[in-house]
């Protein structure tokens, strides 16, 4: 307000009516971020909570919402069931027999539907029982599938159990309201077959020309009471993915037509990945402005811009129409933010108790995806390594690292336990660098924080059982990393910077420290041959066999045009389809490799074998069973993997710190005697969470050792190196350093909280 009145003190309501007028015109002035429906639906796409942070250290008012909880919520609620089943009632045409039956039992689904979103939601734990005992739930085609893997849920749990199966129950109304009123609905993947490898717009386009699905009315719906609330001078869609691409359009569409005042942005992974070619008009008849790479600095300019105070000329990494003709404007002289500048992610306006937790996939890696509510953090921008030859390392969020220092990390982890309530992390790194895992660790355990956390890695030998064992007690639940391919040959060829030996060994350290591991897995990278394929498959078998992985995933390689293999097929003995550009989308690439195996064919086989191998069956089974054709044996040796995780650590060198994470021990002076002889002993006992270890020194040693541990404690900011150890012991006047440390009583030691990192 511009006028101040002299309010008396004890006129509180005219004050407060003064309050929140300022309020709305704050509001009125502001940005509206918005995640377009669907993406997750156990937690936030962390996009739109990373600008609000930095926005909120620019003084911009700003306000954000996850429409695909929200509109899933309209739909899976007494309400919406009622209204979904009318609405199919109004066509007489004759379904099919799956069909049939839910809309039979629709009392049935109108009736348990609030009760399992409270469950999904975390607030009827006690319905799981109900749910497991199969006669609470009216069940479809989905559950056919669960009979099959009942047996998975022994370790899991009868909450999981509980939550896989009222997905699946979530999953039959899925299928219902495809096959009756909208073709395109998926709960992360809406309309995702327009949205891939749209070189052209036309489909899209066309699809856009028709009147509203079922779902485009409820997604509106929600749309205009939010814009008409808020009323923003700016609305910015993140689009992660193809599958929220056709619901960005609906949003865009509608508040060009209704609000012409209020200018239309959009980015995020899709368009930074896809639209760097973009050059056809009609994108922009449901966008203003389209901008690429981090958010930040670009949504700050074109702010400016609407404010009146940047000329359009100083976009920077923005499309717009410019006489009718898509321009790409970017200022270059202004620079990107720093990760330490752009605040912390600010969750507020979100529903956070509202998201619901499912179990789609009884894979151990898929369920930390959609179960739970994580925070979801970035430890470094871009990739430390970005050399891998089917990755876009040739795009600003892959070739540009920059770290963020473990305290400034740590502090907004504090931030946003504080505003959320949930002390789970996921850093969505593209691969966290190791030194900075180990820092953030050490932060983590001296500030003495509770949390649980997964992130990442690149499957290098810099993951050492001791590291490994750090990340642990700080809370590091899982890790998931690229094998990719499991052949030396093809891990050279792909530039990833490991072997299969090494990655087996980095795997058992995770996994004897008590973190799951994930592998990505790939087929049909170029010159891939069968016999290659099939040694593949061996390695992951044994990689299950002996334990050191607990989760993985086989995917087609895809070739795109930002990487290695895109930007220089020749090379790769690959061959493009078609050079053509589209005026659209232009990121995967059809491809011909004349030299390797027919790989789509090997699909189905690798990810049943992988199914079983997961769940611990099936190891004794030949190769061959897995396909229903003919396939070489593999010429991997049936020990590889386990010889591999028994080959001895590469010692430590002397400039590795040595830490102390265990409590500090009690120790009694003994008398020993044997032919004659007297002596004294200290005993020093180390109690741990589970158990008690003894050693036995000489008093003077164990005088040195109870006077080292409190420097060597993981509170004390100086840590030391093994060099820096055996200089004090030295000086002490004891001898035979290496002897003493090399040998059992030290030994003993890493057992209760001794670590070389």
């Amino acid at each position: 307000m511009s006028k101040i009145f002299p309010l008396r003190e004890d006129n509180n309501l005219f004050y407060c009516v003064l309050h929140l007028s300022d309020k709305i015109a704050a509001l009125q002035s502001s940005i509206f971020l918005i995640t377009p429906p669907f993406t997750q639906l156990n937690t936030p796409y962390p996009a739109t909570a990373y600008l609000k942070g930095f926005f909120n250290t620019k003084n911009i008012v700003s306000t954000q919402a996850d429409l695909g909880i929200e509109v899933t919520l309209a739909i899976f609620c007494k309400s919406g069931l009622e209204n979904l089943f009318n609405e199919i009632e109004k066509d007489s045409k004759i379904h099919a027999p799956n069909i049939a039956r839910i809309i039979a039992m629709k009392d049935d689904y109108i009736l348990t539907i609030d009760e399992v979103i409270l469950f999904l939601q975390g607030k009827r734990n006690t319905l799981a029982h109900l749910i497991c005992k199969r006669n609470f739930l009216p069940e479809a085609s989905r559950f056919a599938q669960a009979e099959d893997v009942k047996w998975a849920f022994g370790s899991m749990g009868i909450q999981d159990k509980a939550k896989y199966l009222a997905t699946m129950y979530l999953e039959d109304i899925s299928d219902l309201i495809k096959e009756t009123v909208d073709a395109h609905f998926g709960f992360s993947r809406y309309a995702e077959n327009l949205g891939r490898s749209a070189n052209s717009f036309d489909e899209i386009y066309a699809a856009l020309q028709k009147p509203y699905t079922y779902l485009d009315h409820i997604l509106i719906r929600i749309l205009q009471q939010k814009v008409e609330t808020i009323q923003p001078k700016l609305f910015c869609m993140s689009v992660p993915f193809p599958g929220n691409l056709y619901t960005s359009l609906r949003c865009g569409e509608w508040v060009k037509k209704n609000h012409p005042e209020i200018k239309v942005a959009m980015g995020g992974g899709f368009a930074n990945t896809e639209l760097r070619s973009l050059s056809d008009p009609r994108a922009f008849e449901f966008y203003d402005f389209i901008t690429l790479d981090d958010g930040e600095a670009p949504l700050e300019i074109l702010w400016n811009h609407l404010q009146g105070k940047k000329e359009l000329s100083e976009l920077k990494r923005a499309f717009t129409l410019v006489n009718k003709k898509v321009a790409y404007i970017n200022n270059t002289s202004c620079a990107d933010y720093k990760q330490g500048q752009v605040g912390t992610p600010d969750y507020s306006d979100l529903y956070l108790d509202k998201y619901i937790s499912a179990i789609e996939v009884i894979n151990p890696m898929h369920s930390l995806w959609s179960d739970g509510r994580w925070n979801k953090l970035t430890m470094a921008h871009g990739c430390y390594w970005g050399k891998c030859t089917f990755c876009d390392i040739s795009l600003d969020y892959i070739k540009n690292y920059e770290p963020i220092a473990a305290s400034l990390l740590v502090d907004r982890m504090q931030e946003m336990i504080e505003q959320t309530g949930q002390n789970g992390f996921h850093f969505v790194d593209e691969a966290a660098p190791p030194s900075l895992m180990k820092s953030l660790a050490i932060e983590i355990i001296r500030r003495k924080l509770v949390v649980s956390w997964w992130t990442n890695v690149r499957f290098e030998k810099s993951f050492s059982q001791d590291l490994c064992i750090l990340l642990k007690a700080s809370g590091c639940i899982a890790v998931s990393g690229g094998l990719e391919v499991a052949s030396d040959r093809l891990l050279k060829l792909i530039d990833k910077g490991i072997t299969v030996s090494q990655v087996a060994k980095v795997c058992k350290h995770f996994s004897d420290s008590g973190i799951m591991v994930h592998a990505y897995l790939m087929y049909g990278f170029p010159t891939q041959t069968v016999q290659e394929t099939i040694d593949s498959l061996e390695m992951v078998r044994q990689l299950f066999e002996t334990s050191v992985l607990q989760s993985a995933f086989w995917h087609l390689f895809t070739m795109t045009a930002h990487s290695p293999v895109g930007l220089d097929p020749d090379k790769f003995q690959v061959r493009k389809q078609s050079n053509t550009i589209g005026t659209f989308a232009n990121n995967d690439i059809q491809h011909e490799d004349p030299s390797g195996a027919d790989h789509e064919s090997f699909g189905f086989g690798l990810k049943k074998a992988l199914l079983n191998y997961m769940h611990g069956t099936c190891f004794d089974f030949p190769l061959k069973d897995w396909f229903d054709f003919k396939i070489p044996k593999t010429t991997v040796a049936f020990d590889f993997i386990k010889k591999a995780i028994e080959e001895p650590d590469i010692s430590f060198n002397s400039n590795c710190k040595i830490i102390w994470l265990g409590k500090l021990p009690q120790f009694e002076i003994v008398q020993k005697s044997k032919k004659g002889s007297n002596w004294e002993v200290m005993q020093i006992s180390f109690q741990t969470l589970k158990s008690t270890h003894s050693i036995s020194v000489d008093p003077d040693r164990g005088a040195w050792l109870l006077k080292l541990l409190p420097q060597l404690h993981i509170q004390n900011p100086q840590q030391l190196t093994i060099q820096a150890i055996k200089t004090d012991y030295e000086n002490a006047g004891l001898a035979d350093f290496e002897l003493f440390w090399d040998n059992k009583p030290v030994n003993t030691m890493y057992k209760a909280g001794l670590l070389r990192v």
